[in-house]
């Protein structure tokens, strides 16, 4: 595990969405980390596709998931 420098707004950001979602802010940082990525490498597909293919997934790596996502 590492860390990593945001700014102070997203960080304040990243706090109220934390809230809002109930999630931990890390859980929050991760969810937008792997939405963006995915949305980044799969263009086509739309946050509710996205976020569909993330809950049948649940934890698996991200990497994994983005080698199901090509197969489709």
């Amino acid at each position: 595990m590492g860390i990593i420098k945001i700014t102070d707004e997203l960080h304040d950001d990243l706090r109220d969405a934390s809230r809002a979602m109930a999630r931990s802010i890390n859980a929050q940082a991760e969810y937008w980390m792997r939405i963006g990525m995915l949305a980044e490498l799969h263009p086509t597909l739309n946050y509710q596709q996205l976020t569909r293919r993330l809950l049948k997934t649940g934890t698996m790596p991200l990497l994994e998931l983005v080698d199901e996502l090509d197969q489709d």
